[in-house]
């Protein structure tokens, strides 16, 4: 269409031939083209565009192209050729089609105001070209002009055509600068809230199209950079009020769809977190209202399951908190059923979002119980009775239709799914509490609990069969025993007894009815032949994590059950023992033998973890206990089960399809023999006690310890990496035994257990507890102590071992916080036990890297971390009002939460524990944080030194204060010296001492030691004899007020200001001679200066924090006021959150006055530029922007794109120009590429070089910016110039030389010919003498410095202007 331009849109008069103004399709493709991915098609589509608008306004003319829908057919399948010129993944949406207005009108009367708006169009456009946000953005404004020209406010419609500015909007969404397509997102989104635009045919296909593309990039979701960590980002809270107010000015009958598409696009790709949380916030923000169906059900359980599987925990918990929030504000009831909204619900993750005990599930319950008996029936249901609510029907049948199961040949030997367990389960306790709720607000105050009770008497029935009848299927007791566990994990809600939760304290009270049913079925199945196969492992499962749930049930409900709970443990000890003890007799075991023997030692385990839990039962006085212990002190360790033979059960179903593997049941089968040995180990640490009687346990308690240690040496090499936690719990009881005797034995097994552990930094599901189990391990306090006090190999090895931890800890955020939050928790509070063995605190002392790493840790993270960690900040400071927040347990793995462990341990020391450390300084990229840090530990510790410690340190201090300190360290050390002489004012001759350096040393460091005498009150607080103090402060400070350096007078009039305030007070005599020069100076100071910088910084410096408003916080108010990096910040709820290390409820954390948190970050002689920019930023529209020079009228874009760049670039029509530049005799790659962007930009007809094979070049590239593409370039080596010179003055070209000779023309003087030949020289040598001769004309330019000559590229520049500047003068003298 470029091509054809001419007959397309001819220039001359209007006539009756062909005219594309009048064609929508024309229309439709310039728009398409504008939007187009390839630069060049969009540069062509700018093209045709500026020529019907020159054509238009030139005529004057009065034309109107008809509507889109005239060419019904045409235009679909022009629709259809843009989309299949999409790329792969890519969804071409078409721009707005409007019946109403025309794509394209021109009328005489409006000719100036359509010039104006389609000038300012096509400004915004071409500027959108450049990528470089500082020019965009002040154009950006402009975009608010057009539409107060395109919007009648009569008719309230549109003068122009809405799709060209969603043209300008996709431009900017697809834009390679992220920061421009969130200007352009944040622009849309606040006009369309703001400008109240008329309704938009097709305006939601744009919404869904390319602004929610547009959205899924999470960069976008960042902070301004004025914002506190933990709020909202911008686009997040502008995304929430434009969904609010587009949905409701959204007609009626648009809205279902609208909503629905917008829901599934959110599970049409998939998307990161940030995205989806956000998005899921402003769906939640919309006004409630009745629109969503079944269908909108399924999407939003669509989203749930289909996206988020691999988003962060807690950003996942909060989308699904919206998620749901949003479906009970939008869904209408009426067209939705119980068993879909259960559906939904079970999508919803309890560890995650939706739990009993929060405030989301009271909306739930408080939703359902308004909209009670307006669901629609489910297909499948019964006809509901008039007596009952329609949950109580749907619950009713739902628990009937659980716990019901068809007779079948033969039982199934696998595990129903859990699935429906969960859903019975949850929908019980919902049906439960909305009753509850109902009976509330009716004003009941003796509840009966009918409906409940109706519930639970299916399960009661089951359950109390248990015991006696031994014919029920498998099937539903499977089902009823799920469901049961499912209700005693049940959480309370929050209430200070757990019996005011009346609901769950009803649920209690039924499920202890058949305790001994239960007890007794679980006993006969786990001790009997009944578990036979491989498949009914999961029961074994089943039944033993249901144990220790009865028994806390007995322990809040009933203790008198707590005898049967005895006699079934006591039973389940010997008959397990018995099955272990029996040997087959048979070569080749039986499956059903050896799932026995799995059942029975999986039994003992669950026991001994029980005893280990619950102390307060007192199971250890149970006769078994002591056979208990006995059987595992005799057992062999890791003892393994030999696979079974399955000839027999070949035609078995559970067999041939099972996918748990034998090697994963011995596995389990040696994990558990360790489980029950840590029992036997933590009860008796010498394992022979009671036992020495026995040959086997004649060995010394250091042999038996060591055979034992090398058993769990042996296990670690053969169990899976999830199953090794209770071998190190073994290990932690048995290595302080042995580091004396068998020390290389615990160095292997630190070894192994770090292999393990290093091995695993990339597998999260099992890591954080391997962790965990290893760190206490090797940092429990015995094993520590015995250590350091050996000074041997293995305190080495822990050593070596932190060091690893610290620098794992740098990839995978947490691992350091578990260390040091468990060895500063066991130095504070020592287990009684232990106690007395040693005193743990010492540790801290013998292993002091650890808390000196702590001090300054944190790692600088990439800015796409540092983006996910302000999110989960934002999430976190929601609180309860996201369920997420209550339902996920704090990980605690933010980097922060080590330093915050450190200081928190720091401030429980007192003065005797604190011994001389030297600092240590990183020479890399952290050295400024890692010093800020160590100056803030410092600060927390400095009111717990003793004098004695001070006085050696306060000279390294005062060293410090001679060095170049950033801005943030710099506060730091004058602060800790302002307290220092404050507690110890004797002191102050050391500090009188600084200011007696030479003026070299003190050039760079005097102000430092200014600003501290700019709070002599607070030194000289606890000083009785202040007046020589004061005079000495007066005759140090004067001398510095005459320096020759502006910022070094400001800080000491500032101290003279404060010292002489003190002096009047006390009336110091012996200055009443200075009061009349002092007291004038300091007048003049305030009223002298003038009103330039002097009197401005002169203010500043007295209104700085520092010397204003001190006293900030250590860890956040004083980073933020010193411009240090935000991730430096540390926020004191963080420090009331990290509640591992309490400190006392009356510790002061900060005494920060209100005035600090309104101050800006910004060192006070830094604020004239942040005043400037700020003024800057607050203008509406800038009265002008930058602008690049387009030349369209004499370049018509080429049809071609395969033509060579040469070829493209000769059919650019730049011949207007006649000059031609030879540069052969240069050979810099960067000089010949800036004179061809010169050449180019200025419109030379050719340039000459040497070889084309510079273009190739980078340094070539990267000064030409693509200008080679559209210059045509000559390759004529320096041999060949008199040859060519020669033809160029045979074709009139006039040969000039860039040379200064005898007989060169001044450049200011000479007139150049239209047909001119510029030769430029050699870098070094200029132009040959041989080519001289063969120049016309020299031309010199004249110089009025020293240096003799300019760079070739510079003095050609200057010439191809001289040159271009008289040919403009002339064209105009000609018009």
């Amino acid at each position: 269409m470029s091509a054809l331009a001419d007959a397309l849109l001819p220039r001359g008069p209007a006539g009756p031939g062909l005219d594309a103004r009048l064609c929508p399709r024309f229309w439709r493709l310039v728009q398409e083209g504008l939007t187009e991915r390839d630069g060049l098609c969009r540069k062509r589509a700018r093209y045709l565009l500026k020529r019907a608008l020159d054509l238009s306004g030139g005529q004057r003319a009065e034309l109107r192209c008809p509507p889109d829908g005239g060419h019904g057919t045409a235009g679909r399948a022009a629709g259809r050729a843009a989309r299949r010129r999409a790329g792969p993944g890519e969804t071409r949406v078409p721009v707005f089609l409007s019946l109403e207005s025309s794509l394209f009108w021109w009328s005489a009367e409006k000719n100036e105001q359509l010039l104006q708006f389609w000038e300012t169009y096509i400004l915004i456009m071409e500027t959108l070209e450049g990528n470089q946000i500082h020019v965009i953005k002040p154009v950006l404004p402009k975009l608010n002009s057009l539409y107060e020209l395109a919007i009648s406010g009569d008719k309230g419609c549109w003068l122009f055509h809405p799709s060209w500015y969603v043209c300008i909007y996709r431009r900017m969404f697809e834009s390679e600068n992220k920061t421009l397509t969130k200007e352009g997102i944040l622009h849309f989104l606040e006009l369309y809230e703001t400008k109240h635009l008329p309704n938009l045919v097709g305006f939601s296909e744009f919404v869904i199209g390319p602004l929610m593309d547009a959205l899924s990039e999470s960069s976008l979701y960042s902070r301004t950079p004025g914002q506190s960590i933990g709020t909202c980002p911008p686009l997040g809270m502008r995304l929430q009020k434009f969904l609010a107010t587009y949905f409701t000015l959204l007609p009626e009958e648009e809205k279902g769809s609208f909503l629905l598409k917008f829901i599934q696009k959110m599970t049409s790709r998939h998307w990161c977190a940030v995205p989806i949380l956000f998005l899921s916030m402003a769906l939640a923000s919309i006004p409630a209202c009745k629109i969503l169906g079944a269908e909108g059900l399924h999407a939003l359980r669509d989203v749930l399951q289909c996206t988020m599987i691999t988003h962060q925990i807690l950003l996942r918990g909060a989308a699904q908190c919206y998620l749901l929030q949003t479906t009970m504000h939008l869904t209408d009831v009426e067209k939705v059923s119980f068993p879909e909204v259960s559906s939904f619900l079970m999508s919803l993750r309890p560890e995650e979002s939706l739990r009993r005990d929060t405030l989301l599930w009271t909306e739930l319950c408080s939703w359902l119980q308004v909209n009670d008996r307006c669901f629609r029936k489910s297909e499948t249901s019964d006809l509901e009775r008039q007596e009952t609510s329609s949950l109580c029907q749907y619950v009713h049948s739902l628990v009937g239709e659980y716990l019901k199961t068809a007779a079948s040949e033969r039982e199934n030997c696998f595990m129903p799914d859990w699935f429906e367990a969960k859903l019975v389960s949850t929908m019980i306790l919902l049906a439960a509490d909305v009753e509850q709720m109902k009976n509330k607000y009716s004003g009941k105050s003796n509840i009966e609990w009918i409906e409940l009770e109706a519930f639970l008497n299916p399960l009661l029935d089951v359950l109390m069969k248990l015991g006696s009848n031994a014919y029920i299927p498998t099937l539903r007791t499977d089902k009823s025993l799920q469901l049961l566990l499912k209700l005693l994990q049940t959480r309370w809600l929050k209430c200070s007894n757990t019996q005011d939760d009346e609901v769950l304290f009803f649920i209690w009270k039924s499920l202890v009815t058949p305790v001994e049913s239960i007890l007794e079925f679980v006993l006969r199945r786990l001790t009997t032949n009944e578990l036979s196969t491989v498949g009914d492992l999961d029961r074994c499962d089943l039944y033993l994590t249901l144990i220790p749930e009865i028994l806390n049930l007995c322990l809040k409900v009933n203790w008198k059950k707590m005898t049967p709970i005895k006699n079934f443990l006591s039973s389940l000890i010997n008959a397990s023992i018995r099955n272990l003890q029996e040997r087959d007799s048979e070569k080749e075991p039986k499956v059903k033998e050896q799932i026995r023997r799995v059942a029975s030692m999986a039994s003992l385990a669950a026991v001994c973890e029980i005893m280990d839990g619950k102390l307060e039962v007192h199971l250890e006085s149970l006769p078994s206990v002591d056979a208990l212990k006995k059987f595992i002190s005799f057992s062999q360790f890791n003892e393994v089960l030999k696979k079974p033979s399955y000839m027999e059960e070949k035609n078995s179903l559970c067999e041939e399809t099972t996918s748990q593997g034998w090697g994963k049941i011995v596995a389990r089968y040696v994990r558990d023999q360790w489980v029950c040995l840590r029992f036997v180990l933590s009860s008796s640490p010498t394992l022979a006690q009671g036992y020495e009687e026995t040959s086997v346990m004649s060995l010394s308690t250091v042999e038996r310890s060591k055979e034992i240690l090398q058993s769990a040496l042996e296990a670690l090499s053969i169990l899976p990496s999830d199953q090794v936690l209770p071998v190190f719990d073994c290990m932690k009881v048995l290595v302080p035994k042995l580091l004396d005797s068998s020390e290389a034995l615990c160095i292997e097994a630190f070894d192994l257990a770090w292999k393990i552990i290093s091995s695993l930094s990339n597998t999260q599901l099992i890591f954080w507890a391997n962790l965990k189990a290893f760190v206490q391990f090797i940092f429990d306090t015995e094993v520590l102590t015995v250590a350091a006090s050996a000074k041997g190999q293995a305190y080495t090895k822990i050593k070596e071992i932190i060091f690893k931890l610290i620098d794992l800890s740098t990839t995978k955020t947490g691992v350091f916080n578990v260390v040091l939050s468990h060895c500063c928790q066991s130095w504070i509070f020592p287990t009684a036990e232990r106690s007395a063995l040693t005193n743990a605190f010492l540790n801290a002392g013998s292993y002091s890297e650890l808390i000196t790493e702590a001090c300054v840790f944190g790692t600088v993270f990439r800015k796409d971390q540092r983006h996910i960690q302000d999110v989960h900040a934002f999430v976190e400071n929601l609180g309860e009002k996201c369920a997420a927040n209550v339902v996920i347990e704090s990980t605690k793995r933010d980097d922060h939460y080590v330093r915050i462990c450190a200081v928190k341990f720091l401030c429980l020391l007192d003065g005797s524990n604190i011994s001389h450390k030297t600092t240590r300084y990183y020479a890399n990229s952290l050295q400024h944080r890692i010093k800020t840090r160590v100056w803030q530990t410092l600060l927390v510790l400095l009111p717990k030194l003793n004098q004695n410690f001070l006085c050696g340190t306060l000279d390294r201090v005062f060293q410090a204060g001679f060095s170049n300190n950033q801005a943030s360290v710099k506060y730091l050390i004058e602060w800790i010296v302002i307290l220092c002489l404050h507690k110890y004012p004797q002191f102050l001759d050391k500090f009188w001492n600084c200011f007696c350096y030479d003026e070299e040393k003190l050039k760079k460091s005097i102000c430092t030691f200014l600003s501290v005498l700019a709070h002599f009150d607070i030194i000289l607080e606890n000083t009785s004899e202040k007046k020589p103090a004061l005079k000495k402060a007066v005759t140090v400070v004067l001398q510095w007020c005459f320096s020759h350096n502006f910022s070094v007078r400001l800080y000491a009039l500032i101290a003279l200001k404060k010292i002489w305030g003190m002096c009047r007070i006390l009336h110091v005599e012996e200055f009443e001679a200075l009061t009349p020069v002092i007291e004038s100076s300091l007048q003049q100071v305030e009223n002298m200066h003038g009103t330039g910088n002097a009197r401005r910084n002169w203010q500043r410096i007295q209104d700085h924090f520092f010397f204003a408003t001190f006293h900030p916080t250590i860890f956040y108010t004083l980073p933020r006021l010193s411009e240090l990096a935000e991730d430096e910040c540390i926020s004191l709820s963080k420090f009331d959150r990290f509640t591992d290390i309490p400190l006392p409820a009356a510790f002061q954390w900060c005494h920060s006055r209100a005035e600090l948190r309104d101050l800006k970050p910004s060192d006070w002689s830094q604020q004239d530029m942040g005043s400037h920019l700020a003024e800057a930023e607050s203008q509406t529209e800038w009265t002008d922007v930058q602008k690049k020079i387009i030349p369209w009228k004499n370049s018509t874009p080429s049809l071609d794109l395969e033509t060579t760049f040469q070829d493209r670039a000769a059919k650019l029509g730049k011949s207007n120009s006649r000059l031609i530049v030879v540069a052969s005799l240069i050979d810099k790659p960067t000089n010949l590429g800036g004179l061809c962007r010169t050449s180019e930009i200025f419109g030379a007809s050719a340039l000459v070089v040497g070889s084309l094979h510079y273009i190739q070049d980078k340094q070539f590239q990267h000064l030409s910016v693509s200008a080679e593409q559209w210059l045509p370039l000559v390759e004529v080596k320096p041999s060949q110039l008199v040859d060519y010179l020669q033809q160029k003055k045979t074709e009139g070209y006039t040969i000039i030389g860039v040379e200064q000779t005898a007989k060169s023309f001044d450049l200011t003087e000479y007139c150049f010919p239209e047909k001119s030949l510029l030769l430029l020289g050699n870098e070094h040598e200029g132009i040959p003498a041989n080519l001289i001769h063969h120049l016309d004309v020299c031309v010199e330019i004249p110089q009025q410095g020293i240096i003799r000559s300019l760079n070739v590229h510079v003095s050609g520049a200057l010439l191809i202007w001289e040159y271009t500047r008289q040919q403009v003068i002339k064209q105009k003298q000609q018009h």
